[in-house]
């Protein structure tokens, strides 16, 4: 029996409706895969996220075409990451894609770097990568906001800038008050600090808890999470809580001259006992460097 983890394939068989025309491919769980969206409007149809590599933005391709069923597609990515955007060719010359243009330089700066990396993450995601190119948008917009009109159905873009990437954007539905909040938030899964190598964290744990407060505030009844299962409001305060803890304890343990990896030692094993069950845990000593890093003590709230 194989302790391999999973292959990071999209499945679009249980693609689920969680409101009348709103689409979710779910994860199943399954490391790097997200949650992907379908948005349906009368005059177009809008996707989010792709999953990673060519042969899984086909996958998300065929399910949105069918959806569509003769409508034009657009394209939007939550964030540059490659299990979240690196599909995306699949989409090129058959939708038209739009993110932030915050996400698109981040995109240009580290792109392929991140697909290096990826693939030194085991031979399944390495398969994945295969064949994969790097692929810009079509449009761009500056600014914290952009509206969709799917035609019925309007649909806001936000962003907030730096906080889990440089270009974090969500996907917001105010009628149906349903939020795609892409990485910003993950379900019983503690939350991804990109932080390597320390001299390039473009992660900021301090904002980042300032824009949860931010989504909290849009009231959403529906949170389709970046990874983990779709849940209410409380899902992003639950998240909001973990960091704000752990940025309380790593700071009051940085005030003491426990050095980084004095504080991991000693915080590493508290969070992950009061978080038991949540998945993916050796996230919590990369945040727990960033914030030693970072020590903005004057911030603690």
């Amino acid at each position: 029996m194989s302790d391999s983890p999973p292959a990071p394939d999209v499945d679009a068989a249980n693609i689920t409706e969680i409101a009348d025309g709103v689409w979710v491919i779910p994860d199943r769980r399954v490391p790097l895969v997200p949650n992907i969206g379908i948005i349906e409007g009368e005059t177009s149809v809008l996707v989010v996220d792709t999953g990673m590599g060519p042969i899984n933005g086909a996958r998300v391709f065929e399910a949105a075409h069918e959806k569509a069923r003769g409508r034009p597609l657009i394209l939007t990515t939550t964030h540059f990451h490659p299990e979240h955007a690196f599909g995306a060719q699949a989409f090129v010359g058959n939708a038209h894609t739009i993110c932030n243009r915050a996400q698109l330089d981040e995109f240009r700066d580290k792109g392929q770097a991140y697909v290096e990396m990826f693939r030194t993450f085991g031979p399944a995601v390495a398969h994945a990568l295969e064949g994969v190119e790097l692929t810009e948008p079509d449009e761009t917009y500056d600014g914290a906001a952009h509206t969709l009109d799917l035609g019925g159905r309007r649909v806001q873009l936000l962003t907030w800038g730096l906080a889990h990437t440089r270009g974090d954007q969500v996907v917001f539905l105010p009628e149906e008050r349903i939020l795609f909040a892409g990485d910003l938030v993950e379900e019983r899964i503690f939350p991804i600090y990109p932080y390597f190598p320390p001299e390039d964290a473009d992660v900021d744990g301090s904002r980042w808890i300032d824009v949860l407060r931010e989504l909290e505030a849009l009231e959403p009844e529906q949170v389709v999470v970046g990874h983990g299962d779709v849940g209410g409001v409380g899902v992003i305060s639950t998240a909001r809580e973990y960091h704000q803890l752990l940025r309380r304890r790593t700071l009051e343990l940085a005030a003491d001259g426990l050095d980084a990896d004095e504080t991991v030692a000693r915080l590493e094993p508290e969070i992950q006992a009061a978080y038991e069950g949540w998945e993916q845990p050796e996230w919590v000593a990369f945040g727990i460097r960033s914030f030693h890093a970072t020590r903005a003590i004057d911030r603690l709230r």
